[in-house]
């Protein structure tokens, strides 16, 4: 399976939602391709405050650079997980399959800009959706 996080620019949630997702599908003994892209990447690194609050947790993303959601990564993923009912609209008029496309519930605020605790509120957000997402794709933990 192939999993793909999808924000603006790619340098907050997305990324932190990539690496929350590798370090659970890992702690799970699961096999998955999981990645990340924006509607507006440049290239640019992760946010500094994404960094500090990933490495509070154990996960270096300092080598992380946005990169655009082409059309062959949407056509070559199985699952693609957006932050907001915007990016899922996008995404849709774009052509993406709707039954690939997950928003989770009320969405995923960006912090960009935002304090630290701003991004370790959406940290935490990130891990209980990531989590609840690998128990409906991969099965429940102990199950």
């Amino acid at each position: 399976m192939t999993v793909v996080f999808v924000c603006t620019g790619n340098t907050c949630r997305s990324p932190m939602a990539e690496a929350l997702m590798r370090a659970e599908l890992a702690k799970r003994g699961i096999s998955a391709a999981v990645t990340s892209a924006g509607l507006a990447a440049t290239g640019d690194p992760a946010a500094d405050h994404a960094v500090t609050v990933m490495e509070e947790c154990g996960l270096n993303i300092t080598r992380h650079r946005s990169r655009p959601l082409t059309r062959e990564l949407a056509d070559a993923a199985d699952r693609i997980v957006v932050m907001t009912e915007n990016h899922r609209a996008l995404l849709l008029a774009a052509g993406v399959a709707e039954e690939k496309i997950t928003v989770p519930q009320g969405g995923v605020p960006d912090p960009f800009g935002g304090s630290v605790d701003t991004y370790r509120r959406t940290r935490d957000a990130l891990q209980t959706i990531v989590c609840s997402l690998a128990d409906a794709w991969f099965g429940e933990v102990g199950v």
